[in-house]
């Protein structure tokens, strides 16, 4: 599979290889996923018997019932009355107004130089009555009943206007509602019968004008009526239909106010809602969107980008399928079961063979979709306590898994994760506010101990497969070829221990480089060790293990010499591959050298007067691709040179390091690699500095006389 999958995904260019991944990966988990969303629904119809008793799964609020309670509110709200004082001082004004037209006729009369008929002097005094608007005093007056006021003495007429004026202002000072106005108009007709003074012959007009007079004086002001109803609509909680609330119990008939609940809910198969359906599609999309947005922007390799991304989906869609399966089953229990998910596997996974803002990424990925498939029938959105228990202890081995050396690391990591999970659940024990029992808290303490231990165990279990499936080089692997029992290093030792200690030598100089400018320093260590394993086809040929002082090449063309020198490093290459090395370790072995220029034996041709063609003395390459083969390859001759000088020094060594390092820059051999002229000049600085140290001046000790 490691060499088939590089053949096939390097067929595809890497952007649409990742909208491919990510749409299948997004297909699966929607799948995956939908059963917890789709929610529960029923066959039931109006009228029929409830088969179970159904509880609602979720808080939704009953519209209906909500507008029939605020409008029974509103309607228990009385109206608003406004009393007008102004009323009786208008009314009481009317009659006057009406006694004073009779006056004026009787006083047009007597002005009058002629007799003037009665029946001239009643039209003359309806035609003043007239002018009175109709809706303030609607009295249609009789013939008779006109003669009669005509016919009455000024000073009754006047006495009349004055009493009955007065009367009715008295009257209209108490509020008159207009369902009281009738009540009204018979008690001031029978005030006005009680007293005296009153003509007879005008008596039955004076209790018409009295009675007529008497109007509404108190009525409701819509405004403020209006304005206390919607109060009082507001002040009207919305009616809920809870969790967990039972709708119909079994056996019990599914009345209409049931059936329209159940219907409101969305729990009726034919009302079921598509909401929560595409709310999951925007979920997985987001999640995509994010995974995209990282894998196109990061700066590598298209085949390790292609590694890294299908090791990622590779681990979230294990750690869904693992959440689906738990999820099915913590229905039969009354813990919640989901606290035994390990929260750290697929942040410690691919923290370990990516990278760590991946690893950030994933956690909140995962714990994103727990929430959805461990949520109960009764949670609104998602099971949030057990996202953030998955964030928590995510979070956590990212911090404490910064630098893995070995695999005690992650068992340290695994502790922390223990602590933070234990930390975690007494937090969630103590807000539910609940009462729990002796073997619900043992449960829930071995749950977050065997989190932490699922994943560490896991971990350490599944990173070997990842490694081998997919050429993987993490830490751990490292740190394993690193170890001096590994088959090749123990050949490099025993066959060419000049070599062996010049690989450490390299490998000290190399890691602290690069360290310092930000590269893979314990790469480079590793590589260093194995660097030169070529040299172990012929190890004689090479001056550190010339033990006996005796040099092969002094008796060998130039040509040949150059040959011998240069396979080293498809020698070397050869050899990795037939152990299963990983390719990083091969690359550095080849790239090492580069395309440099063997000098000596050059010089030694021409030398010999033979006319050389320059490119049978150069190394085959390719040149350094990464940083850490450049570091290496500037370690490598920079070791060798300052081993070789007599008497080294600061300066010596300084002058040695910063000619090596022009020279591979003049002959181009960091092309192709993103290696920069401050980072050169910061390996420079470094390599001076371990070289110093390591070849510092000794105190010459006194000799014994003895």
């Amino acid at each position: 599979m490691k060499k088939q999958l590089p053949k096939m995904t390097e067929l595809i260019d890497f952007r649409y290889f990742l909208i491919g991944v990510l749409v299948i990966t997004g297909i699966l988990q929607f799948f995956l996923m939908y059963g917890n969303v789709k929610g529960i629904t029923y066959d039931f119809k109006p009228l029929q018997l409830a088969t179970e008793t159904v509880r609602s799964t979720k808080t939704v609020e009953d519209t209906v019932k909500t507008q029939q309670e605020q409008e029974k509110a509103a309607n228990a709200i009385q109206p608003v009355y406004q009393f007008s004082e102004e009323v009786a001082k208008q009314r009481a004004a009317i009659v006057t107004t009406l006694f004073d037209y009779v006056l004026a006729v009787k006083q047009d009369v007597e002005n009058s130089d002629e007799p003037v008929p009665l029946a001239n002097q009643v039209a003359q005094l309806r035609k003043k009555f007239k002018s009175t608007d109709a809706a303030q005093m609607p009295i249609v007056f009789t013939d008779s009943q006109l003669e009669a006021l005509l016919l009455q003495s000024k000073a009754d007429l006047t006495r009349t206007s004055t009493q009955l004026s007065t009367l009715v202002e008295d009257f209209l000072q108490q509020p008159i509602r207009s369902e009281n106005v009738f009540l009204a108009q018979n008690d001031i007709e029978a005030q006005i019968r009680g007293q005296l003074g009153y003509p007879d012959k005008i008596f039955n007009t004076v209790i018409l004008i009295g009675r007529t007079s008497i109007i509404e004086n108190e009525t409701i002001d819509e405004e403020q009526t209006k304005k206390r109803k919607a109060q009082a609509k507001e002040a009207i909680e919305p009616t809920r239909i809870l969790q967990g609330q039972i709708i119909v119990q079994e056996g019990q008939i599914v009345d209409n106010e049931a059936f329209r609940q159940l219907e409101l809910l969305g729990m009726v198969s034919n009302k079921a809602s598509l909401k929560p359906i595409a709310g999951l599609m925007i979920l997985t999309l987001l999640q995509m969107v994010f995974l995209y947005i990282l894998f196109e922007r990061w700066d590598a390799d298209g085949l390790k980008k292609r590694n890294a991304l299908l090791v990622t989906i590779i681990v979230y869609s294990l750690s869904i399928v693992l959440m689906k399966f738990m999820g099915l089953v913590s229905s039969e229990f009354d813990v919640t079961v989901a606290f035994l998910y390990p929260t750290a596997l697929a942040t410690m996974l691919v923290r370990l063979l990516v990278d760590e803002r991946t690893a950030i990424l994933i956690t909140v990925m995962t714990a994103t979709s727990a929430g959805v498939i461990f949520q109960e029938g009764y949670s609104s959105v998602m099971q949030m306590e057990v996202a953030l228990y998955i964030i928590f202890g995510g979070f956590a081995s990212v911090f404490f898994l910064r630098s893995v050396e070995k695999r005690s690391h992650i068992l340290q990591a695994v502790s922390v994760i223990t602590l933070v999970n234990i930390t975690f659940i007494a937090f969630y024990l103590l807000m539910t506010q609940s009462s729990y029992g002796l073997p619900e808290l043992m449960f829930y303490l071995v749950a977050a101990i065997l989190s932490a231990l699922i994943s560490g165990a896991l971990t350490m279990g599944l990173l070997p497969f990842f490694e081998s499936a997919f050429g993987l080089l993490s830490s751990l692997r490292l740190i394993e070829l690193s170890n001096p029992n590994h088959p090749l290093l123990k050949k490099l030792l025993v066959e060419t221990p000049g070599t062996y200690h010049h690989s450490i030598m390299v490998a000290n100089l190399a890691e602290a480089a690069c360290e310092a400018i930000g590269a893979d320093g314990l790469l480079a260590r590793v590589g260093c060790y194995y660097h030169d394993i070529g040299k172990t086809k012929r190890p004689t040929f090479f001056i550190e293990n010339q033990l006996s002082g005796v040099n092969p090449h002094d008796s060998l063309p130039p040509e040949t010499s150059a040959e011998i020198i240069i396979a080293h490093t498809t020698d070397g290459a050869d050899m990795l591959r037939r152990y299963k090395m990983p390719q990083e370790i091969i690359d550095i072995a080849l790239q090492h050298h580069g395309t440099s220029l063997l000098k000596f034996f050059v010089f030694k041709a021409k030398e010999a007067g033979k006319c050389i063609d320059e490119a049978k003395f150069r190394y085959p390459g390719p040149k350094p691709q990464t940083k850490e083969a450049a570091v290496i390859s500037v370690a490598d001759s920079v070791e060798a040179a300052v081993r070789s000088m007599k008497e080294p020094n600061a300066e010596k060594i300084q002058k040695l390091v910063r000619s090596i390092i022009d020279d591979r820059v003049q002959d181009n051999q960091f092309d192709e690699c993103d290696i920069s002229i401050k980072e050169l000049k910061c390996i420079e600085h470094v390599l001076c500095e371990s070289l110093n140290g390591i070849f510092h001046s000794r105190i010459e000790y006194p000799k014994d006389n003895k």
